[in-house]
């Protein structure tokens, strides 16, 4: 019989002391922005030493795109619930409250767009931003080729790409949204999503 293998202590210190760093940097880059953030400030934010920082990551843009890298996952995690769902459609409708409410988070939306600031002039984390949305985009485009059939459509339609571009952008735009305008009413907003979110996937 083979025992479960027993996580090794240092390696789950490890993975819990990044995972400090990037909690304290989402938080810090949110408030604060990238450049407004020194080693010294995250350290303290984290609760641990500037070169326990280092040891992890060599430099603010590492941290970034480790922070990148974390969001991509999260939305895979999305799209996998989506890809196991019995009836695709209705997982996406499903979820646009949830989802509604992550992108309107105040917190959440400064981050995202201090990511894409900072992607718009630096080129290392422009590549990473980029590599992510493009697997995150090839995964929903499968996701509403599914959705398409579940309401009894052909899956493959020549503008799908045209689709998911503007899907992503309905709900990408409302870290903007509410940046601009922190009082909008979610509660209205949430059934017009979900006759876009009709609307486009079912097509002519």
């Amino acid at each position: 019989m083979t025992l479960p293998t027993r996580p090794d202590p240092e390696q789950t210190r490890a993975q819990t002391r990044r995972r400090q760093i990037l909690d304290a940097a989402a938080i810090c880059f949110a408030r604060e922005g990238f450049h407004g953030t020194s080693i010294a400030a995250l350290s303290k934010a984290a609760g641990m030493s500037s070169g326990h920082i280092y040891h992890f990551f060599e430099n603010k843009e590492a941290i970034i795109e480790a922070l990148v890298e974390r969001r991509l996952e999260q939305s895979l995690e999305m799209v996998s619930q989506f890809e196991n769902a019995e009836d695709v459609f209705q997982a996406l409708i499903d979820r646009v409250d949830l989802g509604l409410n992550e992108k309107t988070d105040l917190d959440n939306a400064a981050l995202e767009l201090e990511i894409l600031a900072e992607a718009a002039r630096n080129p290392r984390v422009a590549a990473s931003v980029r590599e992510a949305d493009r697997i995150k985009r090839e995964r929903l485009i499968g996701v509403l080729g599914r959705a398409r059939q579940a309401l009894g459509r052909e899956p493959e339609t020549p503008d799908a790409d045209a689709v998911t571009e503007i899907l992503m952008a309905l709900f990408d735009g409302l870290a903007a949204r509410v940046i601009n305008h922190p009082e909008l009413d979610r509660t209205a907003l949430a059934p017009l999503i979900r006759i876009a979110l009709r609307t486009f996937i079912e097509g002519e």
